[in-house]
């Protein structure tokens, strides 16, 4: 092993010019090298690209990279034409046919080592044939939380990696993302197929970002307090530039303007503005031309500044990933960072109304009934063609069909019916209940924001109790430390410790989250995350604790 951790540590010395490298980035990299599939789970800034390109080099074969964006695969090859790394390409909707044409060259005669690509050109047949032709030895799925129904940024044409994976021969697949909860971690190895694998979790704590929320009473005024906090934190330079969430592009445009209107070097963000104006504040914003943006989650992967000195959420996202995942952005570079939610609860009521939609019964029964009837499996443009709902319905209905077994992808893309002992009704039934589990998983990360948000404990305790971490001591940098309601240093949890799996009489399994001698955290396969309190657990005899299988039927996790 300790051969294998000097020639990376040579290569990323030598051709990067990285004189040395995180526990957590060679953990990773040694167990690519020796033939594991990974998944590594580290903060934004923690170089979790290195992961990959260094040991692409001690593999025979290009490497794919798949990125959701073609702005982070140009930071991306940008970044390699830096080093001394061989040429890295992309082949994306931005280039013309020449440009395309040299990527592929170059990939044949073996002069690019990576190859970036987004998640929905591997759906072209043509493109997956030439990539299948190139002998891919290293298969990187970045943003892999977009994998995951569970993930805050779920995007379907994910779904569609595993069969692209197999395609390929299964090459050593890593999986990259900045932050992970358990369940997302689970469903990112289900949904890739990932095999023999190590999982590389990094500490979820940021203990220079301090926590925050201001519970106020009316809109209006929630609305003058983040305009008043923004124009304070914007008036010195010691404390800007900073990002404020909101959760509408109306919300977006009507703060930005007013900010404008005050003299703040300013400007909105959001999914409804063209492309261009995205790309010009997304660059205006990093070069430091502005004080803040004002912005919908659309403003998200790809924003790379590490002198980011506050986070303000004028209302309460719907998960405690998605939060996570934006204030991180941050205090990357080590100096004190403010993050503060503005919070009424009924914001979180709207988000429980905005997420209960029906399973798409229709949609699953003519999806499910067209192709049991087919003796070959179906294109998905064909299946578009047979079926009379919405392209949306229909995907929606695929996910949950593919997620019960009832309908598979084969290795050219195409969809079959899998399951012959299950009827289209029972596959109707089935996708209906995997819907409804989903709903109710959604709804109780909603109820953890919420707790989140309403806590009179420790709050940076609360938010990495989320993520399966237990904090020995209450922080001191969150107002709950600071108005001194956080409380004793927890306990052990007693009979569940964080991360052992348990049994409900009603939920089913689960796994502890967090515990201490208030209340115990346990999210559960069916039911999402559950807060009992420790007293009626006990007395009560509410969860009984499981012993896990064999730890090598297991994956080993690391760091």
């Amino acid at each position: 092993m300790s051969g294998r951790r000097d020639e990376l540590l040579r290569i990323a010395a030598e051709t990067f010019g990285w004189a040395q490298l995180t526990d957590e980035q060679l953990a990773a990299m040694e167990q690519v090298v020796g033939g594991h599939d990974v998944l590594a789970v580290l903060p934004t800034g923690a170089g979790k690209s290195a992961i990959y390109q260094v040991p692409a080099l001690l593999l025979d074969g290009p490497t794919l990279v798949v990125s959701p964006l073609i702005a982070l695969q140009n930071d991306q090859i940008e970044g390699l034409r830096e080093s001394r790394a061989p040429e890295a390409v992309a082949v994306n909707s931005a280039q013309g046919a020449a440009e395309r044409e040299h990527a592929w060259e170059a990939l044949r005669r073996g002069s690019a080592e990576y190859l970036f690509l987004s998640p929905e050109q591997l759906a072209s047949d043509e493109v997956l044939d030439a990539v299948a032709e190139l002998g891919v030895s290293l298969f990187v799925v970045d943003e892999a939380h977009c994998v995951s129904a569970w993930g805050h940024d779920f995007r379907p044409d994910y779904l569609r990696l595993a069969p692209v994976i197999e395609r390929l021969g299964h090459p050593r697949v890593i999986a990259l993302t900045a932050t992970a909860a358990l369940l997302v971690r689970a469903d990112i190895v289900a949904r890739l197929g990932l095999r023999d694998h190590r999982e590389v979790l990094a500490g979820f704590d940021r203990p220079n970002l301090r926590l925050g929320v201001d519970a106020l009473p009316t809109d209006d005024d929630r609305h003058q307090a983040v305009l008043t906090r923004t124009r304070a934190l914007t008036a010195d330079p010691a404390t800007r530039p900073g990002l404020v969430y909101v959760t509408s592009r109306k919300d977006a445009e009507g703060y930005a303007g007013e900010l404008a209107a005050e003299g703040v070097r300013v400007a909105a963000y959001h999914a409804g503005m063209k492309a261009a104006d995205r790309e010009r504040v997304h660059e205006e914003f990093l070069r430091g031309g502005l004080d803040v943006v004002v912005a919908t989650s659309a403003f998200g992967m790809g924003i790379d500044k590490a002198d980011l000195r506050f986070v303000l959420h004028a209302a309460a996202p719907e998960s405690l990933d998605t939060y996570y995942q934006q204030i991180g952005r941050a205090g990357r570079d080590g100096e004190p960072a403010e993050i503060t939610l503005y919070h009424r609860p009924r914001d979180l009521g709207r988000q429980k109304f905005l997420t209960a939609a029906k399973a798409p019964e229709q949609a699953l029964a003519e999806v499910a009934g067209t192709l049991a009837e087919r003796d070959a499996p179906l294109k998905p443009a064909e299946l578009g063609q047979e079926v009379g709902v919405s392209a949306a319905q229909r995907t929606r209905a695929l996910n949950l069909l593919e997620q019960t077994g009832s309908v598979g992808v084969t290795a050219d893309g195409r969809l079959e019916y899998r399951d012959s002992t299950v009827d289209p009704d029972q596959a109707v039934e089935q996708g209906i209940e995997a819907a409804e589990a989903h709903q109710r998983l959604i709804k109780s990360r909603i109820e953890m924001m919420r707790g989140y948000a309403e806590t009179t404990g420790c709050r940076r305790r609360f938010l990495l109790g989320y993520f399966g971490e237990q904090l020995a001591q209450p922080c001191g940098n969150c107002d709950t430390c600071t108005a001194g309601t956080a409380g004793a240093p927890p306990s052990d949890g007693g009979a569940f410790p964080v991360n052992s799996a348990v049994e409900h009489g009603e939920w089913g399994r689960g796994v502890v989250m967090s515990a201490d001698d208030g209340t115990v955290t346990v999210v559960f396969d069916d039911h999402g995350y559950k807060t009992l309190l420790t007293p009626a657990v006990r007395e009560h005899h509410l969860l009984t604790a499981v012993t896990e299988p064999d730890a090598g039927d297991t994956p080993a996790g690391i760091g």
